[in-house]
């Protein structure tokens, strides 16, 4: 999980404060039904990455699930607070998110402590469809699943539907190797429209196709992709150990951390 450092700031509607001091009403149904969106951008010495992209994918989300949303407003604010966290620890990620209530809220984390090689564990998990391409509040589901993971010795969950087809993990996009061929499950399998799974098919050629959880284990290589991990190996799923990081995975985290840096750079 993300960590508020004690130098983290938020924003709340516009107005700039230490993270552990902004509050908002209990009232508010961002708080009691998780009803919002939220996008979480990675921060390198300063400077947000896909940041358009993230923006683009929170008005998507706001037109969803019919929140409307000052995107203008949530721009000013989020330069607004990065320039005033600067470049330390504590501000490695900007989490945005907007309330049914109507608040904007912004704040500056750390970045999590993860595994430079991940175990996932299979648990079986519904998408919702009603929420497709919607990035909301509403993420219990996802978060017990990686507890329950973690519980088992494991770094993460996968998210597999009841009839065994593979989907991603709670809060990365999910690929395997086959071979030199790079795939993913499809979209319309309802899972995110991830910014790094994007950022993967640019710089490795990634295909889509429908996967079981027999057929992931008999791929030659297993990696994550998120804003938060970029690019990460997986080691074993359940009790399928794979030999790794392998060849075509450690390519594509060179390849995608080169983009990052050039896209950071123009």
């Amino acid at each position: 999980m993300s960590d508020f450092g004690p130098n983290s700031l938020a924003s709340l509607d516009g107005e700039i404060m230490p993270a552990a001091e902004a509050v908002i009403p209990v009232t508010d149904e961002g708080l009691i039904r998780g009803d919002g969106a939220f996008e979480v951008i990675r921060v390198y010495d300063g400077v947000p990455y896909a940041m358009d992209a993230h923006f683009a994918r929170l008005a998507r989300t706001g037109t969803n699930i019919r929140l409307p949303i000052d995107l203008e407003a949530v721009r000013a604010d989020s330069y607004r607070l990065l320039a005033q966290a600067g470049t330390g620890e504590d501000a490695q990620l900007l989490r945005i998110m907007i309330t049914r209530g109507g608040r904007r809220i912004l704040l500056t984390e750390q970045m999590p402590q993860l595994p430079e090689e991940a175990r996932l564990m299979s648990v079986t998990y519904s998408p919702t469809r009603l929420l497709d391409g919607a990035k909301t509040l509403s993420y219990a589901a996802n978060m017990l699943a990686g507890r329950l993971a973690r519980e088992n010795g494991c770094d993460e969950a996968l998210l597999v539907t009841p009839h065994g087809r593979v989907l991603e993990a709670p809060t990365s996009s999910i690929f395997w190797v086959s071979g030199e061929r790079i795939v993913t499950p499809p979209l319309d399998e309802h899972i995110l429209a991830s910014i790094t799974r994007a950022l993967v098919f640019d710089v490795a050629g990634a295909t889509e196709q429908a996967c079981t959880l027999e057929e992931l284990t008999a791929a030659d290589e297993v990696f994550l992709a998120s804003t938060t991990r970029e690019v990460q190996p997986v080691v074993a799923v359940d009790e399928h150990i794979f030999a790794g990081p392998g060849p075509v995975t450690r390519r594509t985290a060179t390849a995608a951390v080169a983009r990052i840096r050039a896209e950071l750079q123009s």
